[in-house]
């Protein structure tokens, strides 16, 4: 259990899929399995929080870091507005995390003013829901492929591949509509 923690630990993507089939070949059922991946998001939440807490106070003090705090909290707005619109609600936050990451869930959810536990809960429910997407489509793909090697590596460029693509096509259907053609 251990060696699918530590995989679910890897601050990349990556480390889902790898774990999700060392859980499988090691038969540990899927509900130990997510656990552990919400334990890694737990340890993730004690070792990230104090960081964003001490990068929050800085912003406030040194005036490049204030231009970039700035800079940053025009991204997530913008970020955020894919999501639902402008405000930063708790479906907003968890699509937030969903779509880019725990951290920057947890971020976008200081900024609009929560606190530690429900910040937090946003970012893990979001991230939670992306574990369940990744896993259960690393599993099933794998029952198609009987090749873990070959599903990973399809899996995590899924995994980079399908957002660079639907910004593109979403990009490329707001300069259609904003042309006037549709």
């Amino acid at each position: 259990m251990l060696a699918v923690l530590k995989l679910f630990l890897l601050p990349v993507g990556g480390g889902i899929p790898a774990g999700v089939m060392l859980a499988s070949a090691k038969g540990l059922a899927w509900p130990i399995t997510t656990l552990l991946y919400l334990v890694s998001d737990v340890v993730l939440a004690l070792a990230f929080e104090p960081i964003l807490r001490l990068l929050a106070t800085a912003c406030g003090k040194i005036p490049v870091l204030t231009r970039l705090s700035k800079a940053l909290t025009a991204a997530t707005a913008r970020s955020a507005a894919h999501f639902g619109g402008t405000g930063a609600g708790p479906v907003t936050l968890i699509m937030i995390a969903f779509g880019i990451d725990p951290m920057t869930g947890r971020a976008s959810a200081l900024a609009a003013g929560h606190g530690f536990l429900a910040g937090w809960a946003f970012a893990i429910v979001g991230d939670m829901l992306y574990f369940a997407v990744i896993a259960l489509t690393t599993l099933r793909l794998n029952s198609y492929f009987r090749d873990p090697n070959t599903t990973m590596l399809i899996v995590l460029g899924a995994m980079f591949g399908v957002p660079m693509l639907v910004r593109y096509f979403r990009s490329r259907r707001l300069s259609l509509q904003g042309a006037g053609v549709e």
